[in-house]
């Protein structure tokens, strides 16, 4: 068994499991490590995790499939339909990212339970909470579930959404991919939370130094690429 199989294996156990787990994109794409975990567990201390060891934003990550049943839109698209009676929209359009052809932010929320939104209780309570209503919306119509969401939650808030391609590790292959896939092979409701890693130096933290920290916490590291191999082999 080739050892990224073994990897991956640990890594979907992980995430079952509570634990966070790492992944580097490329070298040539971002070239950073976010530290994630599924967003069903994540607690006040995961939050303090992100914050301080990770550094970066700290999102959610969602699957397509379950961004259309809620009627998520992408915040490029939404700014086009405004920009007409926005102008400024027009010209802050996200058309030169050096790394991607379109970015994956949705939409921003805060669970409407929270004060700020911004306190690792109230962000963890978001993120949690989150994921419950998407095991909940199942089998329901998606303007059933589009009406769940504005019941619990309001927005803007302070935990952006970042959604899938259609075809994920296909025509796109962000963090936001990597994660929805690899917690899709862990069977886990393919909604992650995670923060980039950054370094002392305000740059992301460098892939030998990624390493380090997950052997250190005795975190699972995962390449890109190899989560790339194992999504084509899971998903025929």
């Amino acid at each position: 068994m080739g050892e990224f199989i073994k990897d991956i294996e640990k890594a979907a156990s992980d995430l079952r499991n509570g634990k966070f787990i790492l992944i580097h994109d490329a070298d040539d794409r971002e070239g950073e490590t976010d530290i994630v975990m599924a967003s069903e567990f994540v607690t006040p201390k995961s939050i303090k995790t992100m914050r301080k060891d990770g550094g970066g934003l700290i999102f959610i990550m969602i699957s397509n499939e379950l961004a259309n049943k809620l009627k998520l839109p992408f915040l490029t698209d939404l700014f086009s339909n405004l920009e007409d009676n926005y102008p400024v929209l027009k010209s802050l359009k996200a058309n030169d990212i050096p790394y991607d052809t379109k970015s994956s932010f949705s939409l921003y929320i805060n669970h409407r339970d929270t004060y700020t939104g911004i306190t690792d209780i109230d962000r963890s309570l978001t993120m949690k909470r989150f994921a419950e209503l998407i095991k909940r919306i199942g089998n329901l119509e998606d303007e059933q579930a589009s009406e769940m969401l504005g019941k619990e939650f309001r927005s803007p808030g302070h935990i952006p959404i970042c959604v899938a391609s259609k075809n994920p590790l296909v025509d796109r292959f962000g963090h936001t991919e990597l994660v929805v896939s690899i917690l899709k092979i862990a069977g886990i409701t393919p909604v992650g939370s995670g923060s980039e890693i950054i370094g002392n130096d305000g740059k992301a933290l460098s892939k030998t130094k990624a390493k380090k920290y997950a052997e250190d916490n005795g975190l699972v590291f995962l390449e890109g690429k190899d989560l790339i191999k194992a999504w084509k082999k899971w998903s025929k």
